[in-house]
């Protein structure tokens, strides 16, 4: 199984870049991954909310194949511990998946569009981060999912 992680904008922040980085490189050793930047839209001052959603919508299902699992990162979405994710990925993966598919959207959350594909969301805290920093967190909850599940001394209870 590969996860993908598909998501919105270029994150300009060096702080996060680092920490993209570090989790990203640490990722490589345990699951094929993959990471998908989509530019953000342009001339959005120009648009409705609405009309910002849809277009990006539009860019998001473009790198969607048929087959994939797609979960929207969602601040309504299902929380998880650091233990209940493992199983998840887990889960999934003994599934015989071919992709697990994160969407990070961008400001203004995600279009009716994207909810009708996806199978599921997912909330990674009740408080509401920038789409920037939701990165670096799910990167290293990936990463500290794999630790579980190998059963490595990351995690500590």
């Amino acid at each position: 199984m590969k996860i993908k992680i598909i998501y919105i904008g270029k994150t300009v922040s060096s702080f996060l870049l680092d920490g993209e980085s570090e989790y990203l490189n640490r990722l490589k050793h345990y699951i094929k991954f993959e990471k998908i930047e989509i530019s953000d839209i342009k001339n959005q001052k120009n648009l409705t909310i609405d009309q910002i959603k849809h277009s990006e919508a539009k860019e998001l299902i473009k790198k969607i194949q048929p087959g994939d699992n797609v979960y929207l990162l969602d601040e309504n979405g299902t929380t998880y511990s650091s233990h209940e994710f493992a199983k998840f990925i887990s889960k999934n993966n003994s599934a015989g998946l071919k992709n697990l598919t994160f969407i990070i959207g961008g400001a203004y959350g995600f279009s009716d569009d994207i909810h009708h594909i996806a199978k599921g969301k997912i909330s990674l805290s009740k408080m509401t981060f920038s789409h920037q920093m939701v990165r670096m967190i799910f990167f290293e909850q990936l990463y500290r999912a794999m630790t579980i599940i190998k059963g490595e001394p990351y995690h500590h209870e």
